[in-house]
């Protein structure tokens, strides 16, 4: 029978790491790492996405607010940090620079939405690989945690079950500190790995939406450059509740 101290250091996960076999120290070193190492990134990612989706929503506010173009983006300057005003910087500027040289015709019209939207597109493939790095961490915490935690699980008890040999007697007694050491490695993996898994998923899925919304700005965006090549002149933008049929 165990006593209540016992019973009380067996729950104790100091006193577990502490009388744990050094492989499976080493293992609950390596997880509790793997864990803070993925809380560190789940918290960086939850502070970005929020901050990225603020300014996205104000940008796309302002944009519909009846407010010119390039009112909005002589604000965000010629160099914004978010997305979103960049790549109205970039077609906009793109379109001054095929005005400067007179009408287009409707080849130059075609080279210049050629150019708009390589430049939209290689933009929003680097934003995404922003707002997708370190989701790797996730991914390897999430499925590698459980497995290396069940090792040092098979490890401890394998300890254990040499620890009845020695002593030459199945008493509860005499295993139980070892097999609490033991299970100990699987909940530190299982620790590691639900926070990390659930991170990952939910992750994911922002970083698909806000890429969606780049990519539906900048169909908004090649669509206004072509309505606009098709006018005989280039007229000042009309305020609309949509800013999707804006023109540039």
């Amino acid at each position: 029978m165990t006593t209540a101290a016992e019973a009380s250091t067996m729950l104790n996960p100091l006193a577990l790491f502490i009388a744990a076999d050094p492989v499976v120290k080493v293992i609950m070193v390596g997880l509790v790492v793997a864990s803070l190492w993925s809380w560190a990134v789940i918290i960086d990612k939850a502070i970005r996405f929020a901050s990225l989706n603020s300014h996205a929503a104000a940008f796309e506010k302002a944009v519909g607010s009846g407010r010119s173009l390039e009112e909005i983006a002589s604000q965000a300057g010629p160099d914004p940090a978010h997305p979103l005003p960049r790549m109205l910087v970039i077609a906009l500027s793109d379109w001054r620079e095929a005005r400067t040289r007179g009408p287009l015709t409707e080849g130059q019209g075609n080279m210049l939405m050629a150019r708009i939207d390589r430049a939209l597109d290689s933009l929003i493939a680097r934003e995404g690989q922003r707002v997708e790095a370190g989701l790797g961490v996730l991914s390897v915490v999430a499925t590698a945690s459980p497995f290396i935690g069940l090792f040092g699980t098979v490890w401890g008890i394998m300890n254990a079950f040499g620890a009845i040999a020695a002593a030459q007697n199945t008493n509860l007694a005499t295993v139980a500190p070892a097999i609490s050491e033991a299970l100990f490695a699987t909940a530190l993996g299982l620790a590691a790995a639900i926070p990390a898994y659930m991170a990952y998923n939910k992750f994911s899925i922002d970083a698909g939406k806000f890429t969606g919304r780049l990519e539906s700005f900048a169909d908004d965006l090649q669509a206004a450059v072509a309505r606009r090549l098709g006018g005989p002149s280039a007229p000042a933008p009309q305020p609309a509740a949509d800013y999707s049929r804006r023109e540039l």
